[in-house]
């Protein structure tokens, strides 16, 4: 029983060994791959019988074995020169789905996970890294702005397909004047003569135009009226009556803004100003009372070179790039950039219980447990890094020293059946 037991564990050490050369060959293979996590064997005895101590007879149970994929221990990042190379730089998973996936945009696509990925856009559109896998996302409103969405599954997540073609425009919606006037025109002694402004805009289909902008002094002391116009149609957008202050503490802010006529009413509390400009509203910031930053009247010059728009006229794509965050922003040849998709970052309690799949990704499973998508930067995972990738986690100087070991316990139980063979031939030969 004793001789055969022997022969058992030394097979069963043949196969574990020849289990961990297989895993130890897959790190080597891999050392050059892209996001790859190494591949670990783990030895456990096997003990047959009770396993009492000072027992007279002993069986060897041998050895079995399990093999972990080490998902949550990553390689280095290097750097690289595309924009839509990602990397994460600490805990969490990208949401990619596979090329058929890519078809549905219904919220059922099959979402796999994947480490750092070489996105480009194909014929299409789509972004795929160069295993096919197309890259996940929230789609953003016109605005830029990411709605709220669901965190615990993918009904929300889109793959992400970006027009090559596209052309984009941002109207104005935002005018900051930060303007001084000259104290001077208002004194009693001086001519009172005005002083003009234009400030462009862009309307809702990317068409520029500009608002004439008019500071007249209206005798009384600190006192000026703005009145503003549409150059393109001569409409009165809005009028006002400026009174600046002239106090030791807050000389030369805003101390009240009147509407005169239907002009729409200044709010103290954002120091702003609706116009109506056609069918778009554009916000006036001029200034909260008794606060510098906005409208001024100090000195004798007239300066307006704090006025600026958030607007911009059409432009074709010229690239795309991704934040810290994850947002996903198509960069546009007048200037201006503005947000596609916000991509996630997939966490799941246990990252070693995912089950493998090819081309460096990972799906969901019980062992892993339930996934939630976490925006960048917030709980548990890091942020994304682009212009970068992360290399493969093996270690190649410590697998060939695995390699070494692996060879000699290989021997070794083969010299145990050996042994054994040897053993049974002297048993054969007592009956001769």
């Amino acid at each position: 029983m004793s001789i055969t037991s022997s022969l058992n564990a030394g097979i069963s050490g043949l196969r574990s060994n020849a289990t961990r050369l297989s895993t130890i060959s897959d790190n080597i293979a891999n050392s050059a791959t892209y996001g790859y996590r190494r591949a670990q064997t783990s030895f456990h005895s096997m003990v047959i019988g009770s396993g009492l101590a000072n027992q007279g007879a002993y069986s060897a149970g041998g050895v079995r074995t399990s093999t972990l994929r080490l998902a949550d221990q990553g390689g280095a990042l290097i750097g690289t020169q595309n924009a839509t190379d990602i990397a994460v730089n600490g805990r969490g998973f990208l949401p990619v789905t596979s090329e058929l996936g890519a078809q549905l945009h219904d919220g059922t696509a099959p979402l796999f996970l994947t480490t750092t990925g070489s996105f480009r856009q194909d014929a299409n559109g789509y972004l795929r890294n160069p295993s096919g896998m197309v890259l996940m996302g929230w789609p953003a409103a016109e605005n830029g702005t990411v709605p709220p969405n669901v965190r615990d599954n993918t009904s929300a997540l889109r793959p992400i397909q970006v027009a090559m073609n596209q052309q984009a425009s941002f109207p104005t919606s935002r005018i900051n004047m930060a303007v001084n006037l000259p104290a001077s025109e208002t004194l009693s002694s001086a001519m009172g003569d005005p002083s003009f402004l234009s400030v462009a805009y862009f309307d809702t289909v990317g068409l520029p135009g500009t608002l004439d902008v008019t500071f007249q002094p209206n005798g009384a002391a600190n006192t000026w009226s703005m009145s503003i116009a549409d150059q393109s149609s001569g409409a009165i957008v809005g009028e006002y009556e400026l009174v600046f202050d002239d106090s030791p503490s807050s000389g030369g802010t805003l101390s009240s803004v009147s509407a005169l006529g239907g002009s729409g009413s200044y709010d103290p509390a954002t120091g702003s100003v609706d116009l109506s400009v056609g069918v778009q509203q554009i916000n006036l910031q001029i200034g909260r009372l008794g606060e510098a930053g906005g409208l001024t009247q100090r000195g004798s010059t007239f300066s307006p070179a704090g006025v600026t728009q958030d607007g911009f006229g059409a432009g074709n794509l010229i690239g795309l790039t991704i934040d810290a965050s994850g947002n996903l922003d198509a960069i546009y040849d007048q200037g201006f950039r503005r947000t596609l998709f916000r991509v996630p970052l997939v966490d799941v309690p246990n990252p070693n219980g995912l089950t493998s799949a090819n081309d460096q990704s990972f799906q969901v499973s019980r062992e892993s447990g339930q996934f939630f998508l976490w925006d960048a930067g917030d709980g548990p995972v890091g942020e994304f890094v682009g212009f970068a990738l992360q290399e493969s986690a093996t270690d190649v100087a410590e697998e060939l020293t695995n390699l070494i070991q692996t060879q000699r316990a290989y021997s070794s139980n083969a010299k145990v059946i050996q042994t054994v063979d040897e053993m049974f031939q002297e048993t054969n030969n007592i009956k001769r």
